[in-house]
């Protein structure tokens, strides 16, 4: 099962994660940053175990700062 790691304190706001994969991420309308949806907060960053890696995979690759980070366990 893969896990997904956000870190989200370096997101740029630019919504592109977004944009590709709404399914996982949504731009918070109050501050304008990413958030990787049903995660939890461990540490800094924020982790979401999933079945399937599907667009995440994109919007990892299309993530202009790199915060979007895919482990395969």
């Amino acid at each position: 099962m893969p896990k997904i790691i956000h870190q989200r304190n370096k997101c740029i706001g630019c919504g592109t994660c977004a944009a590709i994969c709404p399914k996982f991420f949504e731009i918070n309308k109050n501050d304008g940053f990413a958030v990787l949806k049903n995660s939890k907060k461990i540490g800094e960053d924020f982790e979401l175990n999933i079945d399937k890696v599907d667009c995440i995979k994109d919007a990892a690759e299309a993530c202009p700062v790199g915060i979007i980070k895919i482990i395969k366990k």
